[in-house]
């Protein structure tokens, strides 16, 4: 069965997206623990990061540098922290949240944003890309 990032790649869920090429998506998560919290995937369903071939696992990273820096740019941080966990959903993807402190990378704390806010930040973040 396909997990729900594949769903979102399929267009068969909707979703704030900020970057994509052929081989990779970021979008806003929906239940983010900053403002401008982003995930990068592949667009090949692969449940563990360490089970991508080399060039896509090089690439992911790649692709995750340029939308990190992109949200940089746009939402006012510290720095934007890196996180991979995969417990959650059984298909790669990278964290990208925007810090302030350390609180903000250890998913205990959520904030909420309307649907206006999410697209706003969406393409603020591609704007910068």
């Amino acid at each position: 069965m396909a997990s729900i990032f594949t769903k979102i790649v399929n267009g068969e869920i909707p979703c704030y997206k900020v970057a994509e090429t052929d081989d990779f998506l970021a979008f806003l998560d929906v239940n983010p623990n900053t403002k401008g919290h982003t995930l990068c995937i592949p667009k090949k369903e692969i449940d563990k990061i360490f089970d991508l071939d080399e060039a896509t696992y090089n690439g992911l990273m790649s692709f995750s540098r340029k939308v990190a820096i992109a949200i940089e740019k746009t939402i006012e941080c510290n720095r934007v922290g890196v996180s991979v966990i995969g417990l959650e959903v059984p298909h790669v993807h990278v964290h990208l949240i925007p810090l302030h402190t350390m609180e903000d990378i250890r998913f205990t704390s959520k904030v909420s944003l309307t649907p206006e806010e999410f697209q706003a930040i969406a393409e603020a973040i591609q704007s910068n890309i």
